[in-house]
């Protein structure tokens, strides 16, 4: 079953709209609703805040603010990774950006609730606040680390010398927006107290974050609080911790006795869950004439909230990509008084990539080389900061076989050469790769009486395909066929896994899966073979053959469920995965999933619009679990890439600290009129070193330097390169050709 492209098992729900998101949760009986009130300034401080009008409004049970709110515990900074602290909010007068909750009103229904919140009369003293990062770009601090514990700062060789001998240097500086995670279903949480007990419906990435975030902030046992979230509309990093309408519904929904729901608003998301943080990156690239590398320099500033830091660890993937002897990394943090920064599809690579990539190409350029053959110049063969082998490297393979597919050999050899009609047309490519994860996973799997399977976890389905993988894996480890298999996720009393994040919810959860079933067969072996009653009796087990749902050794066969329903105990075992740091093969080997990336566009002569006519990606991630959800996870990423090459960008504005297009109307995204023939290919390839299964993340590839070829494709088709992105008509419409006007 595993390598087989199944349709996904909860699809029948989704279509038929019986799959329950976190707002869509009735168990707990007719609940409140609770409505938001965000601060309209950007720093300083509350003076006065006056209810009065709100709690007379009918329908209101309750308007929360800092003088009533219960005492919440404080953020645990010793906390290796901050989805586990305490999320205080409403804690004091103080405004630290703009949205930020102020007060929260719970009444009868969601109508009287928005109501009554427009009624909340809020004074405030303003302060000047550090909104634009153009102007404190130069007041940097160094983090004690980024992202994923990674370090701040390499350096390998003397990059200055190495740099300043080159043949052929590039220098170049890159910007990058705020951009946001913007899932299909905003953040929410339906909070049900029973007793000394609490049950949230929430939805998150992570669910034993959730249950550790909310204990830590309400001062409860974490025994005490319940996640569920069997399914969540999306997270792309939004959802990996928890955020104020979670607490906001526990704290109301303990303090009035009632459950209550609160979920965001499309506009409040973008003030209220962080974003990826604006960066400005220093790219230097020195090589020979021959193309080879001589030194790489890559070296970010990015924003980060004075209160609640957030390094995206945008540099790092600068450190495996390429071959050079003179190396240099480097990550910077500015204070703003802006939303905090977090993680968002891909962080770090999508970012860091969009630059490098760009930076390739104009090496390329200056070289007057094929960008593949430059690329395939710079292969590496061992990790050249670690020093260490890669478990599993097909980046050239990927490289190739995409120029071979996407007909590359047609690629114009000089900008602004190729016109059809009105449009330039241009091709650009990139390489891709992305750092392997793992991290604490267990996964139980139960065999019942009637021959079905059960498998437990807290893991999460973001939309990706976990029920679905996971039944594969169950399914081909037991011998079953996948409707004899039932996958229970999402709840905290299963067991613990690291949720879906990161592009690492898959292989954790299918490796500790297939774990849980190598255990249990042996049980299942054992119980047969050594019970009289069994036909198996006294075989050897060996030989054994489990298919069909039923055990069968030579030519003796025995359905399971007769096997387990003679048993006096469960039918269980569990599956583990430990945290990568404490597994030898990632301090022995670089582990990295990889791809390349190519694109077509064409841009109008006369106004400078962009479009893209296609576009292909190729990749390795080692063993593939369903190709059918692979390659759909790798468009998904790939089409991220568009995005934020030609339209993402969250717009501030300097003088209140307030996203000035906070709607999916202003905030642009890819549609289907933007997105055409976009294919993805998966190379075979099987990586023991990542797991036993040879199976690495998917999710977040598709992303990683795929918006580096779109940009490419459009120097290619106009000679204009731009450095500041995204990409847009009135960057590019000063610097067409004459020819084009």
């Amino acid at each position: 079953m595993i390598g087989e492209p199944v349709n996904r098992v909860d699809g029948p729900l989704k279509a038929t709209g019986r799959a329950a998101y976190a707002y869509e949760h009735w168990e707990a009986g007719q609940p409140l609703y609770g409505f938001i009130v965000g601060a309209t300034i950007g720093k300083g401080r509350i003076t006065r805040i006056g209810t009065e009008s709100a709690e007379s409004t009918p329908g209101v049970h309750l308007v929360l603010t800092h003088l009533n709110a219960p005492e919440q515990g404080p953020r645990d900074e010793s906390a290796i990774f901050e989805y586990w602290c305490a999320q205080p909010v409403l804690t004091g007068p103080d405004i630290h950006h703009f949205g930020e909750p102020v007060a929260l009103v719970v009444a009868e229904t969601l109508e009287q609730a928005r109501d009554a919140a427009a009624r909340v009369e809020v004074e405030y003293s303003a302060g000047r606040g550090r909104f634009d990062f153009a102007e404190y770009e130069d007041e940097v601090y160094i983090p004690k680390v980024v992202n994923a514990g990674l370090p701040t700062d390499t350096e390998v060789g003397d990059f200055d010398a190495g740099f300043d001998s080159a043949e052929v240097r590039v220098d170049q500086l890159y910007t990058t927006p705020y951009e946001l995670s913007l899932p299909i279903e905003p953040n929410a949480c339906l909070a049900e107290p029973r007793g000394e007990e609490l049950v949230l419906y929430v939805s998150c990435q992570i669910v034993n974050a959730a249950q550790a975030s909310v204990a830590g902030t309400l001062r409860m046992d974490p025994e005490r609080v319940h996640v569920v979230a069997p399914f969540v509309g999306g997270g792309f990093g939004s959802k990996l911790g928890i955020h104020s309408e979670t607490i906001l519904a526990a704290m109301a929904a303990r303090t009035l006795r009632r459950p209550v729901k609160v979920a965001l608003t499309r506009q409040q998301v973008f003030q209220l869950v962080g974003m990826r943080p604006m960066s400005s990156q220093r790219v230097r690239l020195g090589a020979a004439r021959d193309g080879r590398l001589t030194a790489i320099a890559h070296d970010v500033t990015m924003h980060t909230n004075p209160d609640i830091e957030y390094a995206e660890q945008t540099a790092a993937t600068t450190r495996s990509l390429y071959a050079a002897p003179h190396r240099l990394t480097s990550h910077r943090l500015t204070a703003l008084d802006l939303p905090r920064g977090t993680d968002v599809r891909a962080p770090g690579e999508a970012p860091g990539m969009l630059a490098v990539e760009s930076a390739m190409d104009e090496l390329a350029d200056a070289l007057g080389m094929d960008p593949v053959e430059l690329r395939i110049r710079n292969e590496p063969g061992v990790d050249p900061e670690r020093g260490v082998p890669y478990s599993d490297r097909h980046l050239v393979d990927c490289l190739r076989e995409g120029a071979r597919r996407f007909g590359w050999e047609d690629r114009p050899a000089a900008p602004a050469s190729v016109r059809e009609g009105r449009w330039l047309v241009g091709y650009g490519m990139s390489a891709a790769i992305r750092g392997h994860f793992q991290g604490p996973t267990a996964v139980r799997v139960r065999l019942e009486p009637d021959g079905t399977a059960v498998v437990r976890s807290d893991m999460t389905d973001i939309g990706t395909g976990t029920y679905t993988i996971l039944t594969q894996v169950a399914a081909e480890g037991l011998g079953l066929p996948p409707e004899r298999v039932r996958i229970e996720l999402g709840r905290s009393e299963l067991p613990t896994s690291w949720g879906s994040g990161g592009s690492w919810g898959a292989t954790n959860s299918c490796t500790a899966a297939h774990r849980a079933c190598i255990a249990l067969r042996a049980k299942l072996l054992e119980a047969a073979c050594g019970d009289t009653r069994s036909p198996l009796h006294g075989l050897d087990p060996a030989g054994a053959v489990l298919a069909d749902g039923g055990v069968r050794i030579g030519e003796v066969s025995e359905d399971v469920g007769a096997i387990v329903a003679r048993c006096s105990e469960e039918m269980e075992a569990e599956g583990r995965v430990r945290y990568m740091a404490d597994d030898p093969h990632y301090s022995d080997y670089s582990i990295n999933s990889y791809g390349a990336h190519f694109a077509e566009v064409g841009v109008d002569a006369d106004t400078a619009e962009i479009r893209l006519r296609r576009m292909l990606g190729v990749f390795s991630v080692g063993r593939v679990f369903n190709p059918k959800t692979t390659r759909s996870q790798l468009i998904g990423g790939m089409v991220w890439g568009v995005g934020a090459a030609l339209e993402e960008e969250a717009v501030v504005d300097p003088r209140s600290g307030a996203f000035v297009n906070r709607d999916l109307a202003g905030y642009l995204v890819p549609v289907h009129a933007d997105i055409t023939d976009v294919d993805a290919v998966v190379l075979d390839s099987f990586d023991g070193k990542a797991n036993v299964l040879g199976a690495k993340g998917v999710g977040e590839l598709g992303v990683c330097g795929s918006g580096a070829a779109v940009v490419n494709a459009v120097f290619n088709a106009t000679g204009v390169r731009v450095r500041d992105f995204p990409v847009t008509i009135e960057k590019v419409l000063p610097g067409l050709p004459p020819m084009a006007a």
